[in-house]
């Protein structure tokens, strides 16, 4: 079974989002999903660069009632 994981940064700012999707992700194994929820705007810039940057793939990004849902499968 793929390991799925969500975390939920509603109400957390920049830098906090991507240093929990960052800890989450290197806790996971390499292939799982880590699901993200976030409502600051600086999110929708930071977390494509982080998985950029360090290697994971971003599935998934929309936008709902003003939060972001991230997808990414740990690289």
């Amino acid at each position: 079974m793929d390991e799925e994981r969500l975390i939920d940064a509603r109400g957390l700012r920049c830098p906090l989002p991507v240093l929990k999707a960052r800890k989450a992700l290197a806790e996971m194994a390499p292939g799982a999903v880590l699901r993200l929820w976030a409502d600051d705007p600086m999110a929708e810039i930071d977390l494509p660069h982080f998985c950029a940057e360090a290697g994971h793939a971003l599935l998934a990004q929309d936008m709902a009632d003003g939060v972001a849902v991230f997808v990414i499968r740990r690289g």
